[in-house]
């Protein structure tokens, strides 16, 4: 059962909660969090352009300037001075055209304050749709802002655009950012393979390229598609989801570099050795309080060097992967726009606390559907890569998930080009005027 909103209304006006509103129709709240992606911008398109259709029961979209911070600190972009050119060449610009934030709300109990000012600064700015476009954090956010209506009697209607390049939303059947890093990184490990076969009998024998991925092995997972039938590729994957055994990783590597002259290595940032530590782990930590990898690539690269004596070079592949839009999967891009257009879609038909989904239909032809997730059953959960999509050595794909994977990878969607050079789309991100005074987070 979907959230609505339940009103009884007048002429002019409702109540809710013993509050009376304006019936006047609401302005439009969105906002990009977290890790920006490829295909972010595409959501941002399909949720303004479908908003725009719509005037008849949305004003003005406002965005928020670096995310949920911009509502915080009244901070609005008033989008509406935007050109229908410029937020249609969003669909092919990556990155987030309104700045991101790595910023979580806290809960209601332990700072009332911040609520209290949302509250304010969507009231002095008519708001009463809110969209926002992350990953799981940003869903806890945005399942949060839902609750204003029940815990402090303002009706927002919050419904969470999915976007993660990581791909450990539950429920949906894949996530906006995840394809085009997949074949970003599924290209590049071909590609460097055979850089490394061209030169191993003399030179390097192992490269090893480091990926995102904290606690899923999805991205990493996406380097075995570099290997097929056609063109086999000696590929050693360690994946978040296995703890590292350096001695059975150097036996396989070895195994690799005596039977083909070489090997290609791909690491998830997130690997952890059998005490549970993350190879990368530098004590270090970001603004979520997640520990702040990067850096598994040289600590596998020098065991390598130590224990086997093989010729190696390392690359961490780091915002490359997630800002590739050059090479975006299309069927990446369309999924990012239709998840934008249909949170538009689920707000004005009156969903809250929802997120729309991507529901596989069938594989071979892919096929795919929107559905729509309770966000209750998706803050805070995190999608693992399912044993059975990790063969048994641990160190490779199984057909399982290349039967998952390669669908998500298929197509391109090239963006514009001048002079050899993409051409990419930038807001004019017209500040909206204040009407409070300042707020500090």
């Amino acid at each position: 059962m979907l959230h609505q909103h339940h009103v009884t209304s007048g002429n002019d006006n409702y109540f809710f909660q013993g509050v009376l509103f304006s019936m006047a129709k609401k302005n439009a709240f969105y906002a990009q969090s977290g890790g920006v992606t490829a295909v972010i911008n595409a959501s941002a398109c399909g949720v303004i352009e479908t908003a725009r259709k719509h005037k008849d029961k949305i004003g003005k979209l406002y965005a928020g300037r670096n995310g949920i911070i911009g509502a915080l600190t009244e901070d609005l972009i008033d989008t509406s001075k935007e050109s229908a050119t410029a937020i249609a060449a969003l669909r092919h610009t990556p990155s987030g055209a309104f700045g991101s934030c790595r910023f979580k709300l806290k809960s209601l109990i332990d700072n009332k304050a911040q609520y209290e000012r949302l509250i304010e600064v969507f009231k002095a700015h008519n708001i009463g749709y809110f969209f926002y476009n992350g990953g799981g954090d940003s869903a806890d956010t945005c399942l949060k802002v839902s609750q204003l209506a029940d815990q402090m009697g303002y009706p927002i209607q919050a419904i969470h655009v999915p976007k993660t390049v990581d791909n450990d939303l539950p429920i949906t059947d894949c996530c906006p950012g995840f394809g085009s890093v997949a074949k970003y990184i599924a290209v590049s490990t071909r590609e460097a393979s055979f850089d490394v076969a061209s030169m191993c009998k003399t030179s390097t024998k192992v490269f090893v390229v480091e990926v995102m991925g904290r606690h899923a092995g999805w991205i990493a997972a996406a380097g075995g598609l570099a290997s097929d039938a056609k063109t086999e590729i000696p590929i050693v994957i360690l994946f978040p989801e296995i703890p590292f055994n350096q001695k059975t990783f150097l036996a396989k590597v070895d195994a690799m570099v005596k039977k083909h002259g070489y090997c290609t290595v791909v690491v998830s940032e997130g690997v952890q050795g059998e005490d549970g530590k993350f190879l990368a782990d530098q004590g270090l930590k970001d603004a979520f309080g997640h520990s702040q990898l990067g850096g598994a690539a040289p600590v596998v690269a020098g065991m390598i060097k130590a224990e086997l004596g093989h010729k190696y070079h390392w690359a961490v592949a780091d915002y490359l992967q997630r800002a590739a839009r050059h090479i975006a999967s299309k069927t990446d891009v369309d999924q990012a726009y239709a998840l934008g257009k249909s949170a538009v879609e689920l707000a004005i038909k009156g969903n809250n606390s929802v997120m729309p989904t991507i529901v596989r239909v069938s594989d071979k032809p892919y096929k795919w559907k929107l559905g729509v997730a309770e966000l209750k059953n998706v803050a805070n959960v995190e999608k693992m890569m399912p044993r059975d999509f990790i063969s048994k050595d641990g160190y490779d794909i199984t057909e399982k998930c290349r039967k998952y994977l390669t669908p998500l990878i298929k197509g391109e969607d090239y963006p514009p080009y001048k002079d050899g050079l993409p051409q990419y789309v930038r807001m004019k991100n017209v500040a909206v005027p204040k009407k409070l005074s300042a707020f500090k987070i």
